[in-house]
C-alpha cells in the first residue's frame, strides 16, 4: 500500500471512543494489520491555548503531522484516530496535510442515548469535569448527528460489547479479512 489510511472514530463524550480505538487496535494487532494509534485529544492538549489559536486546531494539525511524520517514516500507512469531531468535513483538511492529499480517510461516528453517554461519564470522571462532559457531550452529540456527512459510518453502542462494537467498526474499514469475529472472546457491555 502505498497512500496512507486514517480511520477516524468520532462521537460525543462517554460514547467509547478511546476504549473502542484501543480495542480496534488489538482486533488489528491480532490480525497483524500494520497501525498507529493516536488519541486526537492529547495532540491539542495545551493550556492556555495560543493566542492565535484560541480553538488549538493548529497546534493540533501541526502535532498529528510531526507524529504522522515518524510513523510514515517506518512505513506505516494506517492510522487509527479517536477525537471528537474528526469525522466532521471540517476535520478533513487537517488529515490531508498531516498525511498526503492522496489519504482514504474512513469516518466512524459512534453514537449512544444521553443517559448511557451520562451513565459512562460518571464512572469515569471522578474529578471536577462530569458536569461539563456532560453538559458538552449532550451539546456536541447534537451537532455531530446534524453535520456529519452522509459517508460517516454511524455506529450504536448502547448495550453492546466494546469487541462487538470495534468489530463493526473494523469491518467498515476493509484492513483484513482475518479480523477475529466479535464472538471469539467474551467481553462485558460497553454500558
Amino acid at each position: 500500500m502505498d497512500h496512507a489510511e486514517a480511520l477516524l472514530i468520532g462521537g460525543r463524550a462517554g460514547v467509547g471512543k478511546t476504549t473502542v480505538g484501543w480495542e480496534v487496535s488489538a482486533l488489528l494487532r491480532a490480525a497483524q494489520v500494520a497501525h498507529a494509534v493516536i488519541d486526537g485529544d492529547f495532540m491539542g492538549a495545551v493550556h492556555p491555548a495560543p493566542p492565535e489559536d484560541p480553538r488549538r486546531a493548529d497546534i493540533t494539525a501541526r502535532n498529528l503531522a510531526a507524529v504522522w511524520a515518524n510513523y510514515a517514516e517506518l512505513d506505516y500507512r494506517r492510522l487509527v484516530y479517536t477525537n471528537t469531531a474528526s469525522v466532521l468535513d471540517m476535520a478533513a483538511p487537517m488529515f490531508r496535510r498531516a498525511m498526503g492529499d492522496g489519504v482514504r480517510l474512513i469516518r466512524v461516528l459512534l453514537t449512544a442515548t444521553d443517559d448511557t453517554a451520562e451513565r459512562r461519564l460518571t464512572g469515569r470522571e471522578l474529578g471536577s469535569e462530569l458536569e461539563h462532559e456532560v453538559r458538552a457531550g449532550r451539546r456536541k452529540a447534537r451537532l455531530l448527528d446534524k453535520d456529519a456527512p452522509p459517508d460517516v459510518v454511524r455506529v450504536v453502542t448502547d448495550g453492546r460489547t466494546v469487541i462487538d462494537i470495534a468489530t463493526e467498526v473494523v469491518a467498515a474499514t476493509g484492513w483484513g479479512a482475518d479480523v477475529p469475529a466479535a464472538t471469539t472472546a467474551p467481553a462485558a457491555a460497553a454500558d
